[in-house]
């Protein structure tokens, strides 16, 4: 390398357009995937506190949002449900006329072309809130991975192009795979017990009635389990290894990215979404430019795409 004042890095920092030409990570519309949820009802949209600009749809209200994204320009969503009532299996998760199975035949006769992924768990459903079958207060994991994999099954019959187990039981991702050897598998592989969930749990309505989920989900003190993870996962049939939460875990994206040659995805999640808005609200910052810089954080990490509440935003930025 040549010493200064040969060597002058800012020569390529002059202007815009010398800028982009040098830029080593790029953000696009095929590189963001938006989560969506649907309920119960019709003619519905109830905005969530805790996460400006996202609401509950029922599936009339989904089809006529999911048309304004394909307008836009966005690809890919990620389909959530809330259903009409929960009881102790999570018994909706899987029936043929549950929400997310109404939702995905609406979608796919109204909005063809567009990708659409399912969360596949038992947390919204069940109604003690946790992500699968309880005995004696504790989730019974062989039991919930087989309703998990019938759960992604009828997705996949009503409409699904791809499931998203985020659970985080053993062995699910093989379970799921036994039943569907076709369809691309977007395991949420290191799930942490996060403190960055809140709105989620607002929107999706899939809080724990008791205690909490550190039992199945992460430490996140804990990287090279993830990484154990994220190698059990493709060993049993996973094609996307998902990271979440993405900002607090970069480390993590960027040591699944060095060490499997497969997909790595980050889900920015909605206590970073809404403590961006939050600050913004307030005066505190540019929100567009801190979600940008954020994103592009996420991509610069490793993750080739990115699940965001900005998705929408985004597309109208361009």
């Amino acid at each position: 390398m040549s010493s200064f004042p040969i060597s002058r890095l800012r020569r390529l920092r002059r202007t815009d357009a010398l800028r982009a030409l040098v830029r080593e990570t790029a953000l696009g519309l095929d590189r963001l995937v938006m989560p969506l949820f649907v309920c119960p009802g019709e003619g519905v949209v109830n905005p969530v506190e805790g996460l400006p600009a996202i609401a509950q749809l029922s599936v009339d209200e989904l089809v006529r949002e999911a048309g304004e994204l394909q307008a836009l320009g966005v690809r890919t969503v990620l389909l959530f449900g809330i259903p009409e009532e929960k009881d102790e299996h999570g018994s909706g998760a899987w029936e043929d006329d549950g929400i997310v199975q109404r939702a995905l035949r609406a979608l796919r006769a109204e909005t063809p072309g567009l990708t659409l992924i399912t969360d596949v768990c038992l947390c919204e459903y069940t109604s003690h809130g946790h992500c699968g079958v309880l005995r004696d207060g504790e989730v019974a994991n062989d039991e919930t991975i087989e309703l998990l994999a019938r759960a992604a099954a009828s997705h996949v019959e009503a409409g699904a192009d791809a499931v998203a187990p985020s659970d985080m039981m053993d062995g699910r991702v093989g379970a799921i795979r036994a039943v569907l050897p076709d369809t691309p598998i977007v395991s949420y592989a290191a799930k942490y017990a996060s403190a960055f969930y809140g709105p989620f749990r607002e929107v999706a309505e899939s809080a724990p009635a008791f205690g909490d989920r550190r039992g199945y989900q992460m430490d996140p003190a804990n990287v090279r389990e993830a990484l154990r993870e994220c190698a059990l996962d493709l060993e049993e049939g996973a094609d996307v290894l998902m990271v979440k939460p993405a900002l607090p875990y970069l480390d993590v994206v960027r040591a699944a990215r060095e060490r499997f040659d497969c997909p790595v995805w980050a889900y920015n999640v909605s206590g970073e979404y809404a403590m961006v808005k939050a600050a913004a609200a307030a005066g505190h910052l540019d929100e567009r430019a801190a979600a940008l810089e954020s994103l592009t954080a996420i991509r610069r990490a490793g993750a080739e795409v990115v699940v965001t509440y900005w998705t929408k935003e985004f597309a109208r930025w361009l």
